[in-house]
């Protein structure tokens, strides 16, 4: 059984026991969250939300916090000598999946 689930405006899919990297949220280690469930699959039977699935959700459970891997973005103009080089490591908390409720 897997779920589309939405937190931050993104989806992800999840299954009981997977780790998933989501936008940060500000909680704590050991904290639990619950998400809204956009689409339930459970044996090739698949249920969609409009835009939720009513009296479903997925539980989970903080692992930690983070810095994703850095991005590089430069800018030039051609001809001009104008460059500009800077980084960005995108914050995102890390979640293991604990249930998903019908």
């Amino acid at each position: 059984m897997y779920a589309i689930i939405v937190s931050g405006g993104k989806q992800y899919k999840a299954e009981k026991d997977l780790i998933i990297k989501v936008e940060k949220l500000q909680l704590n280690e050991g904290d639990k969250v619950k998400f809204d469930v956009l689409l339930l699959a459970d044996d090739g039977k698949i249920t969609t939300g409009n835009p939720v699935v009513e009296g479903a959700y997925c539980e989970a459970e903080v692992i930690g916090q983070g810095k994703g891997d850095k991005l590089v973005i430069y800018r030039y103009k051609a001809k001009k000598n104008v460059r500009k080089k800077q980084g960005h490591r995108q914050p995102f908390t890390a979640v293991k999946v604990l249930d998903i409720v019908k």
